[in-house]
């Protein structure tokens, strides 16, 4: 089959993007050409792909988004194809992966005239081309939640959806050595046993809740609070964070980098990670964290926060989210996790659960859609 893929922005380290890859990569093992397409790529790409970016330039974010949809739409007319899958929301999609919430039900929690704003216009009206009910995209749902919230606002039907399972990497379970690379990562950072390292992973710390947690962290007692550290990974924006950092006297505590392919050492060797996201419609973070053997804290919101429970994990934050009940939530981690079981519940849920089969899943709903939408001369 000749399928196109179709992500508005490559990065080797989001979670949207890892999955991406995945599923592509079980598509291509299964002989199927694959087109990608692009408005830019970063990080190596894979010999066995044809990447094609289409770089576009406005001011505004949602007007780039419009002008590569406009490009990309002409382009393809000249190529024979099969399927369209994309894993942004956007006009001409056979097949859309669900990264992201329900805008329309963000929005409506905001101010009445941000949406007359043109960024929620155009937003609404991409969202739609995916879920209203006069459309014949099919769905891929990583988030039972959204499912019900996607049919309230847009009266979607129920056999446009398939819930895929998560597609965490194997590679993120404690690996036979897991002391010895949790002692070799905490001397090279310099953290002794006796300092409790604090993890946040995110390609966008706003979201992710970074502030919550240096919050957080500032409102322990003095005596557990000086021997805490904060270890940040993911986002490049880290001028907001240091700031705060500083002005809560946390800046020699709190350590931030940008994306990087080693996270499952700072897996193995942190003490907690923390996750108190504002909006998260699942959160990979959360299983690879458990299944490392890493107590997780994190935000009833996130589509994955139910593992945590399931694994008995660590502790989950109820909604609607209160900076104190956290505070308190996360003194009293702190005060249980050396004689807790979290970790080694969650290496156990790790070797019997269902977490790494959504791409092999993904591939074979993209195949049989489309082997339903192609027509017999």
């Amino acid at each position: 089959m000749r399928l196109i893929f179709v992500v508005f922005r490559y990065f080797p380290f989001g979670g949207l993007e890892r999955n991406f890859l995945a599923i592509v990569e079980q598509c291509v093992k299964r002989g199927h050409q694959v087109t990608v397409f692009t408005r830019h790529w970063e990080g190596e790409k894979p010999a066995d792909l044809d990447i094609i970016e289409i770089p576009v330039s406005a001011r505004f974010n949602h007007h780039r988004d419009r002008e590569f949809v406009f490009q990309f739409r002409n382009r393809i007319q000249k190529l024979a194809y099969d399927l369209i899958v994309g894993f942004n929301k956007m006009p001409g999609l056979d097949v859309y992966y669900a990264a992201d919430p329900c805008y329309r039900a963000i929005a409506s929690k905001k101010f009445w005239y941000y949406r007359l704003t043109p960024r929620f216009q155009h937003h609404v009206s991409y969202e739609a081309a995916v879920f209203d009910a006069q459309h014949n995209t099919r769905i891929m749902a990583v988030s039972t939640r959204q499912i019900p919230v996607f049919k309230h606002y847009y009266n979607t039907s129920a056999n446009r959806f398939i819930e895929l399972p998560p597609g965490i990497h194997p590679n993120r379970k404690a690996p036979e050595n897991r002391e010895q690379v949790r002692s070799n990562w905490r001397q090279h950072f310099g953290f002794s046993d006796k300092q409790t390292v604090i993890l946040s992973v995110g390609a966008d710390f706003k979201r992710k809740g970074l502030k919550r947690t240096l919050n957080a962290v500032h409102a322990l007692p003095a005596s557990i609070r000086n021997t805490v550290h904060i270890v940040a990974v993911g986002d490049r924006n880290h001028r907001p964070y240091t700031t705060l950092a500083r002005k809560l006297g946390l800046i020699d505590q709190c350590h931030m980098f940008e994306g990087r392919d080693d996270i499952p050492a700072f897996l193995s060797g942190a003490d907690i990670l923390a996750h108190p996201a504002l909006v998260e419609n699942t959160g990979n973070i959360l299983l690879e964290a458990i299944i490392a053997g890493l107590p997780v804290i994190a935000t009833e919101v996130c589509g994955y926060s139910c593992y945590i429970q399931q694994a008995d994990a660590g502790l989950v934050i109820p909604s609607p989210y209160q900076q104190q009940y956290y505070n308190q939530l996360l003194l009293n981690m702190m005060a249980v996790l050396p004689d807790a079981v979290w970790s080694d519940n969650g290496i156990q849920y790790g070797r019997y659960a269902n977490l790494y089969d959504r791409a092999r899943v993904a591939a074979d709903f993209i195949e049989a859609t489309a082997k339903q939408m192609i027509v017999t001369p």
